[in-house]
């Protein structure tokens, strides 16, 4: 099964998703995420989520689809977007199109407090976007 999580940065809701997915799903899934005009690095909120339960995602980075391996792209069996307020990226593949928006939790002029909710509560519903995803498979 592969499943690619789509965004416009590849800097958070995607790196999220991807993380979760790969701690939940089996050994048999290939996830991969990747964005449209992504960021610099993956953000700093995301990685900080994401350790607070366990999940180090420290070492992926943004990229853009062409830099994913061309078998898997070619194979795909989800595309994933997880834009809201922005136009996602769109693949013409044969793959199952699946949106799931999450408003940017990497907003400016908020406190990092705010900050902190905003990707808990992101990566809280992306977690139960995968559990139905996965069990609706089965």
């Amino acid at each position: 099964m592969n499943i690619l999580f789509l965004c416009v940065g590849n800097s958070a809701r995607s790196q999220i998703a991807e993380g979760l997915a790969k701690e939940m799903f089996p050994e048999t899934f290939h996830v991969e995420s990747a964005g449209s005009m992504p960021a610099n690095s993956v953000h700093d909120g995301a990685i900080k989520c994401m350790q607070e339960i366990g999940i180090d995602i420290s070492n992926q980075y943004p990229k853009k689809v062409e830099e994913l391996d061309d078998v898997f792209i070619k194979n795909l069996d989800f595309v994933i977007t997880l834009c809201a307020e922005e136009i996602c990226p769109i693949i013409d593949k044969s793959a199952k199109r699946i949106q799931w928006p999450n408003p940017d939790p990497a907003i400016n002029n908020i406190t990092s407090r705010q900050q902190e909710l905003l990707f808990r509560e992101t990566r809280e519903n992306i977690f139960r976007m995968l559990k139905k995803f996965f069990t609706n498979l089965n």
